[in-house]
């Protein structure tokens, strides 16, 4: 049988500082549980531009839609916010998301309880909090068509269309129920079903697919009062169902309600492969930081937390990330912090590196 296969790119900025101490992990795996992954790393980004003249190639790609999985680091940064829009760095990780037809974007927010004071939100409304946000990624605003910015009259005009179908809204929201069903079984479906004609689609093709549910408890909201919702009880939500644009929004919202965008890991999901499994990319929430590139300053928890989303959803290792999940909270209870996680003056923080070398070190604990 063949070794499971997972191709890394490291990407701009901060990706392979970060993207160096998964691979500890992946290496810790392979020694110690059995299952070795069969590797490739290529280009993203503003890398990939430098090298090829393009955020993504041809043969990446291809190489892409061929593996198991795809774990992106970060891309972007100021050198190349003065490219053509179809050449910037974003237009790689845009391509890989088209065109592996990735629809279903997971992104949690989990506030680990030893991180619960670092939330902008008191302790009590925070700790112990599990949201799951499940994105459309591949439709909406972002992807329809009229878009540009045209002259009309004397003056530019900038268009996007807001734009979904039944079959796209239905594949997203079987994504949802499905997930729920393997927590605590409720879902909110938020949209703007009040001034938007998508969103009332959005909402009917949602209450349709919830009948084939019937055990899991779903309700409907609109995006802005869902927003103010995350901020006032964000306990109240387990799985939040929402389309593109809004996604955007309110998963970057949820994520500042955990503490730091360097502990928050995603998945992007597509439709069943030959061998079952959905065809998948995993990258961490947080940007390219190209202030603190090749510092040592960054945090590598949420690329590691990436990787045990790939573990749990595209290579059917479930303990083995719990394993590693735990092993990021007992570093974390343990005290050990990178800089974005400091509070208090003269504490001292730990490197890139050693964050990745605690971890590693929690794992054979764990497993001792």
């Amino acid at each position: 049988m063949a070794n499971p296969s997972l191709l890394i790119l490291p990407g701009d900025g901060i990706g392979p500082e970060v993207m160096a101490e998964v691979r500890k992990v992946i290496d810790w795996i392979g020694a110690n549980r059995g299952t070795t992954f069969d590797v490739s790393e290529d280009l993203v980004g503003g890398a990939a531009f430098d090298a090829h003249g393009a955020p993504l190639s041809d043969e990446t790609m291809a190489k892409a839609q061929a593996v198991d999985a795809v774990l992106l680091g970060a891309v972007g940064g100021p050198k190349y916010d003065d490219l053509d829009f179809s050449l910037k760095p974003e237009r790689g990780l845009l391509r890989l998301r088209k065109e592996m037809d990735l629809f279903s974007n997971l992104r949690p927010a989990q506030c680990f309880d030893a991180l619960a004071d670092f939330s902008s939100l008191k302790r009590d409304v925070v700790s112990g909090l599990d949201i799951m946000i499940v994105r459309e990624l591949t439709s909406g605003s972002y992807f329809g068509e009229p878009r540009g910015i045209f002259e009309e009259g004397n003056q530019r005009v900038g268009i996007n269309t807001h734009r979904y179908t039944e079959s796209e809204i239905e594949r997203v929201a079987r994504s949802a129920f499905e997930l729920a069903m393997r927590r605590d079984s409720k879902v909110c479906s938020m949209e703007k079903a009040n001034v938007m004609e998508a969103g009332i689609l959005w909402r009917e093709v949602v209450t349709e697919v919830a009948k084939d549910y019937p055990s899991v408890d779903v309700s409907h909201m609109y995006a802005d009062n869902g927003a103010m919702q995350l901020v006032r009880a964000p306990k109240q939500f387990d799985v939040i169902l929402t389309d593109n644009l809004f996604g955007d929004i309110l998963s970057d919202c949820a994520a500042m309600l955990t503490g730091s965008l360097g502990m928050l890991p995603s998945a992007s999901l597509g439709a069943p492969m030959d061998n079952g499994r959905p065809k998948a990319l995993y990258e961490p929430v947080h940007g390219s930081a190209p202030d603190i590139a090749g510092q040592g300053k960054a945090n590598p928890c949420a690329c590691i937390l990436s990787l045990a989303m790939a573990l749990r959803y595209s290579f059917d290792m479930g303990d083995d990330a719990t394993l590693v999940e735990r092993a990021v909270e007992k570093v974390l209870a343990d005290g050990v912090r990178t800089a974005d996680l400091m509070q208090a003056d003269g504490e001292s923080p730990v490197s890139t590196s050693d964050m990745g070398d605690a971890v590693v070190a929690a794992l054979n604990a764990l497993a001792a």
